[in-house]
């Protein structure tokens, strides 16, 4: 049944959301050292962006302490540019071999930036699950009026699709509150 197929795809979507959400609250900084902090970072070799972790590794090796060891010591300064371009809040130090970057303290007032910005990235998540079942339901009322569904099948979809949707909003909001925790925590 097309429907079916249908509704799995929009499963498939929901779940893509709920991970994108998990991912973008791992490049949030909550005070302690994460080597997902760094992520986004690109380092500019031989002419194309590289991921920061594809040019050397990055460890974090006390609560506070985030250590990148390149395979490549010349391309150093290159690292440092792309940290101080990325805006993550962190200064590089290096001793000719590793960059160290040292976490500091967060205050209170950008523990409630991060929360803002947590709330923002889980209200998008939240976006991309509605926009999914607006699709879904779409499709189906098309499946409907096409005549490959009844009239009570459309109805029994829509109320899954609903379901399907919720559980995933709760997910998200279960998610936005672990992280709300993680940053507030001191």
């Amino acid at each position: 049944m097309p429907a079916k197929k249908i509704i799995n795809e929009a499963k498939e979507k929901m779940e893509k959301a709920i991970e994108a959400t998990r991912n973008k609250f791992t490049s949030i900084r909550a005070g302690r050292a994460n080597v997902s902090m760094l992520d986004g970072i690109k380092v500019d070799m031989y002419g194309s962006d590289t991921p920061l972790n594809q040019i050397g590794t990055v460890s974090a090796p006390e609560a506070r302490l985030l250590v990148i060891d390149p395979w490549d010591k010349s391309v150093i300064p290159k690292i440092e540019k792309a940290i101080m371009q990325s805006n993550v809040g962190l200064t590089p130090n290096n001793d000719g071999r590793v960059i160290r970057l040292m976490i500091p303290d967060l205050t209170a007032e950008r523990r409630k930036e991060y929360v803002k910005i947590a709330k923002t990235e889980a209200e998008n998540g939240k976006i991309a699950a509605r926009n999914v079942r607006k699709d879904l339901n779409a499709n189906l009322r098309k499946l409907e009026k096409d005549g490959d569904i009844s009239e009570d099948d459309l109805k029994r979809f829509e109320d899954e699709s609903q379901k399907l949707t919720d559980a995933t909003i709760k997910m998200i909001d279960e998610l936005l509150a672990k992280k709300e925790k993680e940053i507030t925590t001191v």
